[in-house]
């Protein structure tokens, strides 16, 4: 079987579909929460709302687990792939090891379904007893035992690695989360960026979040900007095109700028990266947080320093506006055609969280 027969993207993205109305909600409960006390009132809500949103927060990795492998094997794969991550959860394997041990879970069941031979009699056993008792028992030591290990010890580092990071280190590991988020309007680098960031949340980590969150953002506001600046080097369709791509970014809504990014993909490209790498590195070196992973500029009043937020948010998109102003040739006469908008822009992989 071919790497592209197995289907890595599409499990990903359906894990992410579920799981993102859990961790918008119970991200929003435990920002409310938090919140409800800086107005002075001292109330019993406040403390139950944080704590509903640390249960939320808890059942991510089982619920992501659970999904790649119900999208891969079906609801067969439901009750182990709960299961393997819980043990994720337990072992400290964190979010990298309920993405491997959903693929794990749901690959394992799949095989099953279609090599699991009993008698007649028993074949009424078999979704309901025998396929989570073996795929449980199988998968659940292997992953303990075996495929946990190393998973545990890259997310040992990584989160030593995160909480030990100084000024420079911020910024630059800032830059590179926020280049990788800018690069690809919601393409498989931005979504990598974006699963590595929500990953976090679950440790208590929150700065790549914000870049994520942030950097979204930049390249439609940095293309409005630019346009403002310098509307002579648009075309009327990409003026137009502009129009909606600006409050969708305010949105957090990236893929608007596909179709102008399609007629001149090295220089918005570029000027995506150059922003989101200053802005998502100003944003870590200046402790900025959210624990919220979608939402946009409806957020703010949530985050960590939103003052520092706004302000590398702003940063960045005048430094995406800027390349984006001076590198701009003029238009010709035959670039004056209509913007062409791609047909291949589905609403399932729009940006609101990428994921």
């Amino acid at each position: 079987m071919k790497l592209k027969d197995l289907q890595i993207k599409k499990h990903l993205l359906t894990g992410i579909s579920f799981m993102l109305p859990l961790v918008v909600a119970a991200g929003l409960c435990i920002a409310i929460g938090q919140i409800i006390p800086r107005f002075g009132i001292e109330t019993k809500i406040s403390e139950v709302l944080v704590n509903l949103g640390v249960y939320g927060m808890t059942l991510l990795v089982p619920v992501f687990c659970a999904s790649i492998a119900y999208s891969i094997a079906d609801k067969p794969g439901i009750a182990p792939g709960l299961v393997l991550g819980y043990l994720a959860n337990e072992i400290k394997a964190g979010f990298l090891g309920g993405i491997l041990f959903g693929f794990v879970v749901g690959f394992f069941v799949l095989w099953l379904k279609k090599n699991l031979k009993v008698p007649k009699t028993m074949e009424g056993l078999v979704p309901v007893m025998l396929i989570p008792l073996i795929s449980m028992v199988v998968c659940g030591l292997g992953a303990y035992f075996i495929i946990g290990i190393p998973i545990v010890a890259l997310q040992s580092f990584l989160l030593e690695f995160l909480t030990s990071l100084d000024g420079k280190a911020k910024f630059i590991t800032g830059a590179i989360i926020g280049g990788m988020v800018g690069f690809d309007f919601g393409g498989p680098v931005n979504k990598t960026a974006s699963i590595f960031a929500d990953g976090l949340i679950l440790n208590g980590i929150y700065g790549p979040e914000a870049v994520k969150v942030m950097v979204a953002m930049i390249p439609p506001i940095g293309l409005g900007l630019s346009v403002l600046l310098t509307k002579h080097k648009y075309t009327k369709a990409e003026i137009e095109g502009t129009k909606v791509a600006f409050p969708m970014g305010l949105c957090m809504i990236t893929e608007g700028v596909i179709p102008i990014a399609a007629r001149d993909p090295f220089r918005v490209i570029a000027a995506s990266v150059a922003g989101g790498m200053i802005g998502g590195g100003l944003s870590m070196l200046w402790d900025v947080g959210s624990s919220i992973p979608s939402g946009g500029v409806f957020i703010i009043p949530f985050v960590e320093n939103p003052l520092g937020f706004v302000a590398a948010l702003s940063i960045g998109s005048i430094t995406t506006a800027l390349v984006l102003s001076i590198s701009k040739k003029v238009p010709s006469e035959e670039d004056e055609g209509e913007l062409i908008i791609e047909q291949d822009i589905e609403l399932d992989d729009f940006n609101i969280e990428t994921i």
